[in-house]
């Protein structure tokens, strides 16, 4: 089995998350999205509401897996048997920082990293552009899935 892990803090899922997960099913079968714990970092929405953004967003999409996780990607990939971990690109900057990430990950495990680009209809949407419009009271719907639609 290809299993592929989808590594983020989805303080939103935004219309982009969205685009690479569903991508993703089509070359993995399987794909864990993994929602980071890092207690350094201030969050909009809860863990639980983050997580439940994401299930019910794929909630029938049978490939998809919606975990929480602590630590190292590369230990948690190692945990759940993913090969894979599968990352969207939607800028060279977004380049510059996730290839250093893959070749870190590539240096302390076998685990590969796979970079999907962003669709260009949502290449500039980012959580944090999310998380400003819904601060300012600005009509975020356009950015993000249904499952945060309703929530708010």
């Amino acid at each position: 089995m290809k299993r592929a892990l989808f590594p983020g803090s989805f303080d939103p899922i935004t219309l982009g998350h969205y685009d690479i997960i569903k991508r993703g099913v089509k070359l993995f079968d399987e794909v864990i999205v993994a929602i980071g714990v890092n207690s350094e970092k201030k969050y909009m929405f809860s863990l639980e509401d983050r997580k439940r953004f994401l299930e019910e967003t794929f909630k029938d999409e049978p490939k998809v897996k919606v975990v929480t996780y602590k630590g190292l990607t590369i230990d948690f990939c190692k945990e759940v048997k993913a090969q894979f971990i599968l990352r969207g690109l939607r800028n060279p900057a977004d380049f510059e920082f996730e290839k250093a990430i893959a070749h870190t990950n590539r240096k302390l495990s076998k685990i590969e990293t796979v970079f999907l680009l962003t669709a260009a209809r949502t290449s500039y949407i980012s959580s944090s552009i999310v998380r400003e419009v819904i601060r300012n009271n600005g009509d975020y719907t356009v950015l993000v899935p249904d499952s945060v639609r309703i929530k708010l």
